[in-house]
């Protein structure tokens, strides 16, 4: 399922309060938990992570981590009693993984729940938070991308040829991997980024209108490898 541009899998349960996710279960009970990719890209890039030293069963509404990012810091809280059976050190190593793969590598604990769970409570279906979850994005005017951007550039009043000069300088001071998020006004902007891309070799992960506003997430790459010269 997609609630205003985010995903949200149809196949795990959710608490919006914590802002988590649970699921799906494995044949011996467990199953993994997360931070839903809403929260995640309101959050901004992530830059670190730790786990509390948590051990037993935890009471639902404990922390079992904190993950910090230039906008916030937060706690990662259980819906449910359970008892932490795997942690992911993943994150400890690259926080990231908590923006660019939210429900796949970016899962943060293992669970044992001490009850069966079931539908309803803390943890609801992705239809059941659907309605709720797409208000709270628009009040917080969050926008989902394939990967979080690094920096946005903002070229709203300019004409295409000055927006692909700004963004040429700010993509050649990226590290490989990181992406720029371009906001521009030019009506050409869409015919305009594809030739910048075969140009340039990297990479338009998303791009979307917002009135009269176009975004392009835009990432920086390695080794690019241009598909027309200019």
């Amino acid at each position: 399922m997609d609630v205003a541009g985010c995903p949200l899998p149809d196949d795990r349960l959710y608490d919006l309060e914590h802002e988590v996710w649970w699921g799906p279960a494995a044949e011996d009970g467990t199953a993994s938990l997360g931070l839903i990719a809403p929260f995640t890209a309101f959050a901004g890039p992530f830059h670190a992570f730790a786990f509390r030293p948590v051990e037993g069963v935890v009471a639902a509404g404990r922390s079992v981590a904190t993950a910090e990012s230039a906008r916030l810091t937060g706690a990662v809280r259980l819906p449910i009693a359970g008892e932490i059976v795997a942690r992911n050190a993943a994150i400890a190593a690259r926080p990231r993984l908590l923006n660019d793969d939210p429900y796949g590598e970016g899962w943060v604990v293992r669970v044992r729940p001490i009850e069966p769970v079931l539908p309803g409570g803390p943890l609801r279906t992705a239809a059941a938070v659907a309605e709720e979850l797409a208000g709270a994005i628009a009040r917080r005017r969050i926008r989902c991308w394939p990967r979080t951007p690094d920096v946005e550039l903002s070229e709203v009043g300019l004409e295409c040829s000055a927006v692909l000069a700004r963004l040429n300088e700010e993509v050649a001071r990226r590290s490989p991997g990181e992406c720029v998020l371009l906001a521009t006004d030019d009506a050409t902007s869409p015919i305009e980024m594809v030739r910048w891309s075969d140009q340039t070799g990297y990479p338009v992960l998303a791009q979307r209108r917002e009135g009269t506003v176009y975004l392009f997430l835009v990432q920086r790459v390695a080794a690019p490898v241009p598909r027309r010269r200019g």
